[in-house]
């Protein structure tokens, strides 16, 4: 099996206000996901930048986790579940048959709507990704990775003297936190989020709004959210799919005050959703 192996693409200037898009780091072209015989994504083609945080919005049921989830494979979880068209990340074809998806995901890793500590220490829950993916070859390395890995989702400083305590028996925002830390500390590219803030109180939400804006200097963010009022917070730029097709795209600003199509304007004025 062919491992797969991303390397980061030239950011774009930020200060540009259209940047190129000539190689975007996550392309998508013509891709269509079916489950079964019904289809749920229709000819998707999307450019995702790099190091900028882009949000996923629509209604239920619009096909932007679809979406999201087919950018690290996960739809391969689900047996009736078929991907049309093509899907790249640096150039490197994510549907290549030869491409290894374990090695996929720990460089796309994926933070999901609810929670999901493993029953296992606070270290132990950081320390797994490493140790599953062989990166760690010393004690003392794990403790330096898992230490950045909390430090790095602005958790260090609440459990530094508990990392032996089970990671379930943080508060709600806590755990999410160490999810988002488990995923960093095996060094992806990108950060695939599904409703991250979904089950949190503003509190909690804000935390990790606040992360998410310090992460992006790091890694290329893709979140699908719900709440607009989040989308226009923390993403630099914004997808709008309806009917499981896209819509619209753009900078975040454009696509909340001055959206082209009126499929998002309707949507954004809760006329419909």
């Amino acid at each position: 099996m062919k491992q797969m192996t991303i390397t980061p693409a030239a950011a774009p200037d930020p200060r540009k206000e259209n940047p190129a898009m000539e190689q975007a780091f996550i392309q998508a072209r013509g891709a269509d996901v079916f489950y079964g015989d019904k289809q749920a994504l229709f000819g998707i083609d999307l450019d995702i930048e790099e190091k900028r945080v882009t949000s996923l919005i629509g209604p239920s049921g619009c096909g932007k986790s679809t979406f999201l989830r087919a950018i690290n494979r996960m739809n391969d979880l689900i047996p009736i579940c078929r991907f049309d068209g093509s899907l790249t990340i640096d150039g490197q074809e994510v549907y290549d048959p030869a491409v290894d998806v374990v090695a996929l995901r720990a460089q796309v890793g994926m933070v999901f709507q609810k929670p999901n500590p493993f029953p296992k220490s606070i270290f132990e829950n950081v320390a797994y990704g490493l140790k599953i993916h062989g990166m760690t070859p010393s004690k003392s390395e794990m403790a330096d990775r898992v230490e950045w890995s909390l430090k790095s989702a602005g958790l260090w400083d609440e459990v530094a003297d508990r990392l032996d305590q089970p990671g379930n028996s943080l508060s709600g925002g806590q755990q999410q936190r160490l999810c988002i830390a488990r995923t960093v500390a095996v060094a992806p590219k990108v950060i695939l989020m599904d409703e991250p803030c979904s089950a949190l109180d503003p509190i909690a939400t804000a935390k990790v709004e606040d992360l998410i804006d310090s992460l992006r200097e790091h890694y290329t963010i893709v979140i699908v959210t719900h709440s607009m009022q989040q989308a226009a917070r923390i993403s630099q730029r914004t997808a709008f799919f309806h009917l499981g097709k896209l819509i619209e795209v753009g900078n975040t600003k454009d696509i909340f005050t001055n959206p082209r199509e009126e499929q998002t304007q309707n949507y954004i004025t809760g006329r419909i959703g």
